[in-house]
């Protein structure tokens, strides 16, 4: 009765964590509220974690695999039960193996979501997976205590949302494809307050409480900030997970964050890159053990990340048309109309065909202003693209406005070099913020076309290297946007 409409519910974060405590995740609530009790008895804390268990196989096969795992078997013998685990590696650490092992069983085994949302919540999975290693990885000269226990804080610092989106439902899938249609991340959390009455940080806060889920989390939550070692590690972690998964990774972000880690570990820049390269490699072979195999697609190649921040770019190094390239974004695109893929997959797909394939300098999504009055970039990749996305605003006014013309007639449109009376038309329907002269090599404009209307268009030029577009470049623009077009077509309702 609740998820039947797509109005929002808003029933605020009370409300989502008692639903989630009591109805949808009670298995999940209930082992940890025991494993807790557990931990404050320690006379018959080992012999009642393995009964506590015993009754599910399937979590018990999965906590022996990780217990005999090369991150936390250093040489002993093979354990074969729980309790016998426990003695060899210590409660806290067997605590939160089993923690682990039904958290990724609870959401990871759920079959009654759509695709789009089962997708966003192996990736969210994924990243606190990987995060809760790094962050274990950073408290290396500590105790293995304190390691488990900011392990366990990093696994769980996005809870709220994660459990949200293991709900399911046509709420959930409203919200879900009214997130994917805003990139802002400002926005989105916008969105969300609106639609849930609370945040999800705030709802991961209340189900920490709730689950008696230990200071070490709400603190890391609630005071983000503290200079404490472990709560420092987990919003470095955090910080570092997200940069290593952005599509194009900021090298200048990303190496402050490592030199920041190097800090609270007293090594070097180079010494902590290498430990987080071969972290990738154990948190890989973690989640294998965990038998959460669906994670693993979603862990960046960081060990060949790190290897490209400190090699110099050559002071000029443009793009070129790679055919190759080319050929196989646009074979993946015909694969997401095959199986309809979401609007995100098809337009971040399209960008990197054109970006790379094409060989522009840069290239964007533009998307219209719910009045359609204005236009502006929404995603943006290549030379200065941030830049570009915050500064541009296009008024959807002017018969000379070549970005209104593509949008009404629903064709490419290419603007070749400017002659000396082209700026000053622009002018009038540019915002004041951006500089014209960006413009001045010409650029190419194809329109988003959804449910048989524009919506907004794609964008590329070759400024930042002064070439103008060629034919070819025109072409091959044209090709990728129009399979695009397609896929929309087939998946966009």
């Amino acid at each position: 009765m609740y998820l039947k409409t797509s109005l929002p519910i808003t029933k605020g974060v009370d409300y989502w964590t008692k639903r989630i405590s009591d109805q949808e995740m009670p298995a999940l609530c209930s082992t940890i509220r025991d494993l807790e009790k557990l931990a404050k008895d320690d006379v018959s804390s080992l012999a009642s974690l393995g009964r506590s268990v015993m009754h599910d196989n399937a979590l018990t096969t999965r906590i022996l695999r990780v217990a005999n795992s090369a991150i936390y078997n250093k040489g002993t013998s093979h354990v074969t039960t729980v309790s016998r685990a426990a003695v060899v590696l210590g409660f806290d650490t067997i605590r939160n193996i089993c923690i682990t092992a039904k958290l990724l069983t609870s959401l990871l085994e759920n079959h009654n979501l759509s695709e789009s949302v089962y997708q966003r919540l192996i990736k969210l999975m994924a990243h606190s997976f990987q995060s809760a290693m790094i962050s274990r990885v950073m408290l290396k000269d500590y105790d293995e205590a304190l390691r488990e226990e900011v392990f366990i804080a990093s696994l769980l610092y996005r809870i709220g949302e994660s459990a949200f989106w293991s709900i399911g439902g046509d709420f959930v899938d409203h919200l879900d494809q009214a997130l994917l249609a805003c990139d802002s991340p400002k926005q989105q959390k916008v969105i969300v307050r609106e639609k849930l009455g609370t945040s999800f940080s705030q709802l991961t806060q209340s189900i920490a409480r709730a689950w008696g889920l230990g200071d070490v989390l709400t603190t890391s939550l609630s005071h983000p900030d503290e200079r404490m070692p472990e709560i420092r590690s987990i919003f470095l972690a955090n910080e570092i997970t997200d940069a290593l998964n952005q599509p194009h990774v900021n090298a200048e972000k990303l190496n402050e964050l490592l030199t920041a880690a190097a800090e609270i570990q007293n090594i070097s820049l180079e010494q902590c890159k290498a430990r987080l390269s071969r972290c990738a490699e154990a948190t890989i072979r973690l989640a294998e053990d965990y038998g959460a195999i669906e994670l693993v697609q979603h862990l960046p190649d960081t060990a060949e990340i790190i290897s490209t921040l400190d090699k110099p770019e050559p002071l000029q190094q443009f793009r070129e048309a790679n055919l190759v390239l080319q050929l196989k974004k646009l074979r993946e695109l015909t694969e997401f109309a095959i199986h309809k893929a979401d609007f995100n997959q098809v337009v971040q797909t399209t960008l990197e065909g054109v970006l790379d394939g094409v060989g522009v300098d840069r290239c964007a999504v533009m998307l219209l202003s719910p009045n359609r009055k204005q236009l502006s970039p929404r995603i943006a990749f290549g030379d200065d693209a941030d830049k570009f996305k915050q500064q541009l605003l296009i008024e959807m006014s002017g018969d000379s406005n070549p970005f209104l013309q593509s949008i009404n007639s629903k064709k490419a449109k290419w603007l070749h070099e400017f002659d000396e009376r082209a700026p000053a038309d622009m002018d009038a329907f540019i915002g004041s913020d951006f500089d014209l002269s960006q413009f001045k090599h010409g650029f190419v404009v194809a329109p988003i076309v959804v449910n048989d209307k524009a919506i907004g268009l794609f964008y590329a030029d070759k400024q930042f290297s002064a070439r103008q577009l060629t034919q070819q470049d025109f072409d091959s623009f044209c090709h990728l946007t129009q399979l695009a077009n397609l896929c929309f077509g087939l998946t966009v309702k």
